[in-house]
C-alpha cells in the first residue's frame, strides 16, 4: 500500500537550490536508507514530510492511512518537563481530553447538572477510554522502563539527559505513538553500539516502514532494504542496502559514462564527415551537411553528461621519524569522581604500528581515561608512559581545543604560523573551506566542519601517534570513507575510541573493552568482538544426563527440516548460478556496448544490460532471501 508520493518536488532557500524534480514513492514495508553529504537537503527533505516546509513547485501526498513518527537529531533539547512528561507529550490529545473531564466534574460538582454537561461527559468518556485514556500513563511507563530507564530517573528534567538518553526518550515516543512510517534522523548519534544493536533489532523487527538518515553504514546495512541518495539536487534509487547501493552506483556510472563515451564518439565522426562535405563544396553536399547536423541535434538532444562527483577531502597523515617500538603502555590506571569509580586497574600495551580501538558503554569513561593520557586529568592510581620519539596528536570529540572567536585561517596559521597564508588556505581547501568560508569565525561553522578543521590540524602536527576520540561523530558518509582511506594508509599508531563498526572492522588490530574493572583485550576487527561475545554468551554449565525421554515427533520433525534445508540449498544453488550467467552475460554485452559507433544499437544494447541487471537483482533477492532462512536453521 502506497503511503506517501513526492512528484517532481523542488526546493530553494535563498539563491541556493536544495533539489528539483524529486520523485519518490514509499510502501507500507519499505526500509530505506536516505545519504548524501552533508548540507545536501536530506533534513529539510523530510522538515517538508512534516509540512513545516512548503516546496517551490511539485506536490506531496500523504495517504490517509499514513501515521508519521519523527525522530530528529535535536529533539527534546531545551524541554522544561521531567522525563516521564516529555513522553508523555505524544498522548497530547488524550491529556487534553483528560483535562476537560475534569473540568466537567468540577462543574457537575459545583451543581451543573444540566443535559448538555452530562452528554458532553458522557460522549468524551467513551472516546477517552476507546483511545486508550485509562492505560497510556502505565504504557508510557513500562515502554521507558522497557529501554533500561529507571523509576527514579522518570522524575529527571529532560535537560541533564546525556545524548544517549534523549535518543532513547525520542524511541519510547516513537514505540507508544502507533506510527506505520519512522522519519529517522540519525537516530544513532550519541548511541552506545549496545543502544546501536538493540535499535536494529526493534527496525528489524518493526511491521511498518521507515526512512532513515545516517552516516553508520555498517547500521544502514543491518536495516535497510532499498537506499536513496540526494546528490547533485536530485535523488536515485536504488534496491539493496548501503553495501549493495555502492555497488549498483558504481555499475550505473560507469554504464552512462560509456552511453555517453559512445555518443559522443559517434558525434564525433558525423562532425567528421560535416567538415569533409564542406571541403568539397558542391551544391549536393550542403544537402549531405543538413542532414547529417539533424543527425547531431537528434544526438544531442539526448545526451547525458555524466555528472561529477560533490567535492570531498583529500588528505592523508604523515608521521614524524620513526619511534621505538614500544609506544605506550599503562599500569593500573584508576579513576573517579564525587566518590564514585570510573574504572580501575586498567591496563593497556600499544605497540608501533598496531591499530587499537577503546568501546565501552556510554559513560563508562573511556573520554575520561583519553583525558588522562593527554594530561587533562590525573588518575587516581597507576601511571602511563609513552615510548622513545613518540610524538602525540589528539583528536577531541567536544573540539574544545578550536577558538570561537577566530576564523577558520587564523585557527590554523596561529598553530602553524611557519606555513603561508597560501600554503594554509590550500591545506583548508583540501579540508572543503573555499573562497570566503575561510573567514568564518569558529562559532558558526557545523559541527562537521569543526570535525573538519580539528582533523586539519591534527594532520598537520605530523603526529605519530594520534588519539582520536569519536572521530566520524558529525562526519558524513563520503567525509568518513576519506578519514578510513587517510588512516588505512597512515604510518604511525593509532588508539581509537569510536562506535562506528564499519571503521572498527576496516581498521582495527586489536580492541579494548572498558569497564569497571579494568579493560579486556579481543584480537581482530568488531565482527571478531562480536563473535568472541556471542559464544561467551551462548556458554552454559553442561547440563546433567536427564532419564531417558521419548520424544515422539523428534524423527519426523528432523526429516522436515532436513527436507527444508535441503530446499533452501537447492534455492541458494541456482541463484548462485543465474546470477553468475547474468554477470558473464552484461560483462559481455557491456564489453560489446564499448565498442558501438552506431548510437541506435548503443540504446539498444543499454536497455538490454539494464534488464539483465534488473533480473541479477531479482536473483540476487532470492539468494539473500535463502541464505537469511538457512541462517536461522543454523541458529
Amino acid at each position: 500500500m502506497l503511503l506517501l508520493s513526492l512528484n517532481d518536488i523542488s526546493m530553494s532557500f535563498a539563491d541556493r537550490q536544495l533539489f528539483s524534480g524529486v520523485d519518490l514513492e514509499v510502501y507500507d514495508s519499505d526500509k530505506i536508507g536516505f545519504v548524501g553529504v552533508n548540507g545536501s537537503g536530506k533534513t529539510t527533505l523530510f522538515r517538508l514530510l512534516k509540512g513545516e516546509h512548503t516546496p517551490d513547485s511539485g506536490a506531496v501526498h500523504i495517504a490517509g492511512s499514513c501515521k508519521m513518527g519523527f525522530m530528529e537529531q535535536f529533539a527534546c533539547r531545551g524541554s522544561t518537563k521531567t522525563l516521564f512528561d516529555e513522553a508523555l507529550t505524544i498522548f497530547e490529545r488524550l491529556e487534553d481530553m483528560e483535562l476537560e473531564l475534569e473540568e466537567i466534574h468540577d462543574k457537575i460538582d459545583s451543581g451543573d447538572h444540566s443535559a448538555e454537561i452530562i452528554e458532553r461527559q458522557t460522549a468524551l468518556t467513551e472516546q477517552f477510554e476507546r483511545d486508550g485514556g485509562l492505560t497510556y500513563k502505565s504504557r508510557t511507563a513500562s515502554a521507558l522502563t522497557g529501554l533500561g530507564f529507571s523509576e527514579n530517573d522518570l522524575r529527571l528534567p529532560v535537560d541533564v539527559l546525556s545524548g544517549g538518553q534523549r535518543s532513547k526518550l525520542q524511541l519510547a515516543k516513537l514505540l507508544l505513538s502507533d506510527a506505520n512510517l519512522l522519519l529517522l534522523d540519525e537516530p544513532t548519534n550519541h548511541l552506545d553500539i549496545k543502544s546501536v544493536e538493540w535499535l536494529e533489532k526493534f527496525l528489524q523487527d518493526y511491521r511498518g516502514a521507515y526512512i532513515v538518515i545516517s552516516h553508520d553504514r555498517y547500521f544502514l546495512d543491518k536495516v535497510t532494504s532499498s537506499t536513496i541518495e540526494l546528490e547533485n539536487r536530485h535523488i536515485d534509487c536504488y534496491k539493496g542496502n548501503y553495501t549493495r547501493f555502492l555497488s549498483l552506483k558504481a555499475e550505473e556510472q560507469e554504464r552512462r559514462r560509456k552511453v555517453y563515451d559512445a555518443t559522443m564518439k559517434e558525434i564525433h565522426r558525423i562532425e567528421g564527415i560535416i567538415e569533409q562535405q564542406k571541403r568539397w563544396n558542391q551544391e549536393r553536399n550542403y544537402v549531405t551537411i543538413a542532414h547529417k547536423q539533424k543527425s547531431i541535434d537528434r544526438l544531442e538532444a539526448t545526451l547525458v553528461k555524466p555528472e561529477e562527483a560533490p567535492d570531498a577531502l583529500k588528505f592523508s597523515f604523515r608521521s614524524a621519524d620513526g619511534c621505538g617500538n614500544d609506544v605506550f603502555h599503562t599500569s593500573g590506571i584508576t579513576l573517579g569522581f564525587d566518590g564514585k569509580q570510573l574504572f580501575r586497574n586498567v591496563n593497556i600495551d600499544i605497540k608501533k604500528g598496531q591499530r587499537v580501538f577503546l568501546l565501552g558503554s556510554n559513560g563508562c569513561g573511556k573520554t575520561s581515561l583519553f583525558k588522562i593520557f593527554t594530561g587533562q586529568y590525573k588518575a587516581d592510581s597507576g601511571d602511563f608512559s609513552y615510548g622513545t620519539r613518540v610524538q602525540m596528536g589528539y583528536f577531541d570529540q567536544a573540539q574544545a581545543g578550536l577558538t570561537d572567536s577566530k576564523t577558520a585561517l587564523d585557527e590554523v596559521w596561529d598553530e602553524y604560523p611557519r606555513m603561508t597564508e597560501t600554503a594554509v588556505r590550500t591545506a583548508l581547501g583540501s579540508f572543503l573551506f573555499r573562497g570566503d568560508d575561510v573567514f568564518k569565525h569558529i562559532s558558526e561553522l557545523s559541527g562537521g566542519e569543526r570535525a573538519r578543521i580539528a582533523l586539519l590540524k591534527l594532520m598537520l602536527s605530523g603526529a605519530n601517534f594520534l588519539l582520536l576520540d569519536e572521530p566520524t561523530n558529525h562526519l558524513d558518509i563520503t567525509s568518513c570513507e576519506a578519514l578510513e582511506n587517510a588512516l588505512m594508509n597512515y604510518d604511525g599508531t593509532l588508539f581509537i575510541i569510536s562506535h562506528d563498526r564499519y571503521l572498527i572492522n576496516k581498521l582495527a588490530d586489536k580492541i579494548y573493552y572498558l569497564t569497571t574493572d579494568g579493560v579486556k583485550e579481543y584480537m581482530g576487527g568488531y565482527d571478531a568482538y562480536a563473535l568472541t561475545m556471542m559464544n561467551v554468551s551462548a556458554e552454559k554449565p553442561a547440563a546433567v544426563s536427564p532419564e531417558k525421554t521419548e520424544k515422539v515427533n523428534d524423527y519426523k520433525q528432523k526429516k522436515e527440516r532436513d527436507s527444508e534445508r535441503r530446499k533452501l540449498n537447492t534455492k541458494i544453488t541456482r541463484a548462485e548460478k543465474e546470477i553468475e550467467e547474468l554477470d558473464a552475460l552484461i560483462s559481455a554485452k557491456t564489453e560489446e556496448l564499448s565498442g558501438l559507433s552506431d548510437y541506435q544499437k548503443a540504446m539498444e544494447l543499454s536497455e538490454e544490460i539494464e534488464a539483465l541487471r534488473r533480473k541479477q537483482e531479482d536473483a540476487m533477492a532470492v539468494w539473500e532471501e535463502a541464505s537469511l532462512a538457512l541462517e536461522e536453521f543454523d541458529v
